[in-house]
């Protein structure tokens, strides 16, 4: 007999019943076989279910069960999880090179931002010299591409050294290795 009932709903252009639309047949199916002979069926109105997400033919015009374009999808996961600003500044860090162009690009590389502030590292030290007398124009150019507000400090540091104040050969109170030339 079911397979018969299947059949026939299949005929029919009718197909099995998914997620809300299984659950809201269920449950008056329930309610029909519970119910005292000679009652009336009380009328419920689903406010929180979506009618369209039930299951069949939506009808023309906007959905819930439409495509989405995959870039609207990232935006509203991006905004909900407080992401926007560190993803603009990582998307204009990934772009290093284009914006401060190939010669800047190639001795001094972003490194991080934290705290509206953006750390950049350079290979040597009169090349972070130089840098740093160029903050105003890298501010002018995070501040066109990505608005007012979001850059407000760029941290210039040098090449890393090693440090000769900690290790297993430092006397305390001593300069470090400048203190065994003379």
């Amino acid at each position: 007999m079911l397979n018969r009932m299947r059949a026939g709903a299949a005929s029919r252009g009718e197909g099995r019943l998914q997620g809300n639309a299984a659950k809201k047949l269920t449950r008056d199916f329930g309610e029909v076989m519970s119910a005292e002979p000679g009652s009336k069926r009380k009328k419920r109105r689903y406010h929180s279910v979506d009618p369209r997400t039930l299951g069949g033919y939506t009808g023309p015009g906007k959905s819930a069960r439409d495509p989405k374009p995959l870039s609207d999808l990232m935006e509203k996961m991006i905004q909900s999880r407080g992401w926007k600003e560190p993803v603009a500044v990582s998307s204009v860090l990934a772009r290093w090179n284009e914006l401060v162009g190939a010669h800047v690009a190639s001795y001094a590389r972003p490194v991080s931002y934290t705290d509206s502030t953006v750390i950049i590292q350079c290979e040597t030290t009169p090349q972070a010299v130089n840098l740093r007398m160029m903050t105003n124009e890298i501010l002018k150019m995070f501040e066109r591409e990505l608005g007012a507000g979001v850059v407000q400090k760029i941290q210039v540091n040098g090449p890393n050294t090693p440090s000769w104040k900690r290790g297993r050969r430092v006397a305390p109170g001593m300069r470090g290795p400048r203190d065994t030339y003379g």
